[in-house]
């Protein structure tokens, strides 16, 4: 983390700059709400931060997708804005999930429509260490009364 930076939650994201081994563990399809069947696969990711440390990008590659994330943070509002598009659907970029980190957990929401149904969409980040964090993302069919995770992503980094 950056010690010079104001502790407006700026630097919370600091942790995934690097390299990175992904193993991803994934509703076969995330979009049907009645999918039972998982698949797990690896990845690899690197990130590297932008618009003087404020924003960050990172891509994955697996055999089957590539994906780009887009984080920036908003100094005003004190929130980060994460955006997300893959070869898997060309052409689209999500909505923007948007929230912050609070005790070393960053919760990250919008809402969507996916597969015809809308949905609401959460990312949670958890560092237990700074070398193996956790992103896993749960969509909510009921308005946040209920959640139902369907990807989730242990990141290992790499020398």
């Amino acid at each position: 983390m950056d010690t010079d930076a104001p502790d407006d939650g700026r630097s919370d994201f600091d942790f995934i700059y690097g390299r990175w081994r992904v193993h991803n563990r994934k509703l076969v399809d995330v979009t049907d709400p009645s999918c039972e069947e998982w698949t797990e696969f690896e990845g690899r990711s690197e990130a590297d931060p932008i618009l003087a440390g404020i924003g960050h990008i990172d891509r994955i590659w697996t055999d089957t997708f590539e994906g780009f994330t887009l984080r920036q943070f908003d100094p005003n509002a004190r929130v980060w804005r994460i955006w997300w598009a893959a070869t898997s659907r060309p052409g689209h970029l999500d909505p923007p999930v948007e929230g912050s980190f609070k005790d070393g957990r960053g919760l990250f929401y919008c809402d969507d429509v996916l597969g015809g149904h809308e949905v609401k969409v959460r990312f949670e980040w958890t560092i237990p260490s700074p070398d193996a964090p956790r992103w896993e993302q749960a969509f909510s069919y009921d308005g946040g009364a209920t959640w139902r995770t369907n990807w989730t992503m242990q990141l290992t980094r790499m020398p």
